[in-house]
């Protein structure tokens, strides 16, 4: 049997690739882990968590004014980005404190380099040169920002990770692209006081959830001040003599003093190695595994963005754990992608799980949907005109809930717990069956009785 200088070699430390080399190193098996910049991944580093620390920042200004119906009375406030830079930098310094804390205490070695494999059971080290052995190799190096090539001047644009560390926050931005990292950032920069555009070829916002909750987002952006152009492109980015001159396919010039791309993550492989190592890719670069995560190759796996199948760090985690179980439990384990709880933290916010009404129709012969558009109780007395929208697609021959979507405070929240319920095989009789907890918004999921309106064959009836 050959002898290896590692049990397990990890290449990228973000959540799947730590989770991997901890576990892994807490069973006692010889493991080392490379990243070459730091430790926490995109969701720690330069992702979810910095993100929502800019929304709960971009929130406040709401939160004075609604104060003023409450009773209260807020004096005069301002807001300083480099302040806010500097907080979310330590937290996250914190953070990647931890990463690293978690590793060294399961005994896996940590290493701050830039690693490519050399072929399937060796990895050079570019930090010294030196080249070392794995029996088993894990690919977890994530995926980067789409820079747009083909677009001219894309050179003099941002992408989502320098959002995180503008020197100045700028009086205007362009933001394009219509997914969740742009819509989540339109409303960021908005609520901190940038003049904001969102430009997105498709013809409505989040082109993958429910459609009521998209026009829904749609709508309320609008009503706060973001101007959203869909069906339009750019097409060339200058500078001008006040910031950047953006012409679109539309003919429209625009001017801002920053634009970001939103367009789109790629696998992050270029460089590895792979083809060394006979590592096959797809036509994007991403990573071809199999059920179980598993690469042509039969030591080496891949998890997370790498393989382009779901990017949400919790999934990354998940099949981080069930490489485990297959590698080291004798317990072969596919990670399971159905019902994943996702959220939008725009502003109002997105909380889904399970089927959309568009995709549910096309899956089931009559459909039963329960929807609920109102006003919270707070904004009656802060006097927002903001509504809330709360909806079930039921299989009305199962009585089986198969999609719950929700627009409005803490819906991510609230998608988190009916991903349990939904995962349970829960119908709509367990919601008419279980009690109100009122006053909540959450209440209107447990209180629709009657069906809105049905489809059948793919048709409203």
């Amino acid at each position: 049997m050959p002898s290896f200088d590692y049990d397990l070699f990890v290449i990228g430390g973000g959540s799947g690739g730590v989770r991997s080399a901890r576990v892994a190193a807490s069973l006692g098996k010889k493991v080392a882990i490379a990243e070459e910049y730091r430790y926490g991944g995109t969701c720690v580093i330069r992702g979810c968590v910095p993100k929502k620390l800019f929304v709960y920042a971009s929130q406040f200004h709401e939160h004075f004014e609604d104060a003023a119906g409450f009773g209260w009375t807020v004096g005069e406030s301002s807001f300083d980005w480099k302040k806010l830079v500097a907080a979310k930098d330590g937290e996250i310094a914190r953070l990647e404190g931890l990463y690293k804390k978690g590793l060294a205490g399961a005994n896996a070695e940590i290493l701050e380099t830039r690693a490519e494999l050399v072929e399937a059971h060796t990895i050079r080290l570019l930090k010294t040169g030196k080249t070392v052995t794995a029996r088993t190799i894990v690919i977890a190096t994530g995926g980067k920002p789409n820079p747009h090539g083909a677009l001219p001047g894309h050179e003099l644009c941002i992408s989502s990770n320098e959002a995180f560390h503008l020197e100045e926050l700028p009086k205007s931005i362009l933001i394009a692209g219509g997914g969740y990292i742009a819509v989540e950032f339109a409303n960021i920069f908005h609520g901190l006081g940038v003049e904001t555009t969102l430009i997105y070829r498709g013809a409505e916002i989040l082109s993958r959830f429910d459609e009521d909750l998209r026009r829904g987002l749609h709508e309320a952006m609008v009503a706060k001040g973001i101007r959203i152009l869909c069906q339009d492109v750019m097409e060339k980015v200058t500078k001008g003599e006040n910031g950047l001159v953006i012409e679109t396919m539309k003919g429209e010039t625009l001017n801002a003093g920053v634009v970001m791309l939103a367009l789109g993550r790629d696998p992050n492989t270029k460089g590895l190695g792979l083809e060394k190592a006979g590592v096959a890719v797809n036509e994007r670069g991403a990573v071809i595994v199999d059920d179980y995560s598993r690469t042509n190759i039969d030591n080496i796996y891949a998890l997370g963005d790498v393989t382009d199948r779901v990017q949400l760090t919790p999934v990354a985690i998940h099949e981080a754990m069930c490489f485990i179980e297959t590698e080291y439990k004798n317990n072969p384990t596919k990670p399971d992608y159905d019902l994943i709880p996702t959220a939008v933290f725009s502003q109002p916010e997105i909380g889904t799980v399970g089927l959309s009404e568009e995709e549910a129709g096309k899956r089931y012969q009559e459909l039963e949907v329960y929807r609920a558009q109102f006003r919270p109780l707070k904004a009656t007395l802060s006097g927002r005109a903001e509504k809330m929208i709360m909806k079930l697609i039921v299989d009305a021959a199962s009585r089986k809930v198969v999609g719950a979507h929700i627009l409005g405070h803490d819906a991510g929240e609230m998608a988190q717990l009916l991903g349990i319920t939904l995962k349970a095989g829960c119908t709509k009789d367990d919601f008419d069956r279980t009690m109100a907890l009122h006053p909540t918004a959450a209440e209107e999921l447990v209180t629709m009785y009657a069906p809105s309106y049905r489809i059948k064959d793919g048709a409203r009836v």
